[in-house]
């Protein structure tokens, strides 16, 4: 009877702005004897995407980078190649972590939390199970989650650059498109959203929810 091969190494990535802790994650979590061999370290998106080891199995994303592309189109586009996503934060609150969650993360680890915590959240991901904490999961329990709007791709991008603080006019120049269909955009957006129950009809709501949503990195 022949000998089984042993399982393979995890194949990870950890995305965060900050040397220091992408440092010291690397040195902790890098274990490939006990499943988890980090295989990419870097402090941005672009440089994630760039990487000649990407795609990887799990990639842990720091939820705040500061490069203006929102945590859901990042974890949207880790889940269209099939990668599987951890967030990390120093910020835990429900919103932020449902926003996570919903948006296809497999597990939200505060980086507050351990290493072994991290570890454990990896290996799940690995084996496409969602993982939270338990106080995280019961914080997130009775959360009720946004109902979808429904939004076309240009709503939605004129949505989160205008919450993000920039005019109509800035708007319209980043979208290639003149300001009248910037306000046509933004216009129809806050009428679906009116339509789930949820009002963004003014710059302090819009921003409240777009940091809610994760579009937004909270001040």
């Amino acid at each position: 009877m022949g000998r089984s091969q042993p399982k393979a190494a995890i194949r990870v990535a950890i995305v965060d702005d900050h040397r220091l802790v992408l440092d010291g994650l690397s040195a902790r979590l890098h274990e490939p004897d006990n499943g988890i061999s980090i295989v990419v370290a870097e402090t941005s998106w672009a440089a994630l995407i760039a990487h000649p080891e990407f795609p990887v199995d799990v990639v842990v994303l720091d939820l705040h980078l500061e490069d203006g592309i929102p945590v859901g189109t990042k974890l949207r586009a880790l889940g269209t190649i099939g990668t599987a996503a951890i967030v990390m934060s120093r910020h835990a609150d429900s919103a932020s972590v449902t926003a996570a969650m919903r948006a296809g993360a497999m597990g939200f680890v505060p980086k507050t939390e351990s290493a072994a915590e991290l570890a454990a959240a990896i290996r799940a991901a690995a084996d496409s199970t969602q993982h939270l904490s338990a106080p995280l999961a019961e914080a997130v329990a009775g959360f009720a989650a946004t109902p979808d709007p429904g939004l076309g791709r240009q709503e939605q991008r004129a949505l989160v650059l205008y919450a993000s603080g920039r005019s109509i006019k800035e708007v319209a120049l980043e979208m290639a498109t003149t300001e009248e269909t910037v306000k046509s955009y933004i216009k129809r957006a806050r009428r679906k959203y009116r339509e789930v129950g949820v009002d963004v009809g003014t710059r302090i709501l819009l921003r409240r929810h777009g940091v809610q949503e994760g579009w937004l990195t909270p001040e």
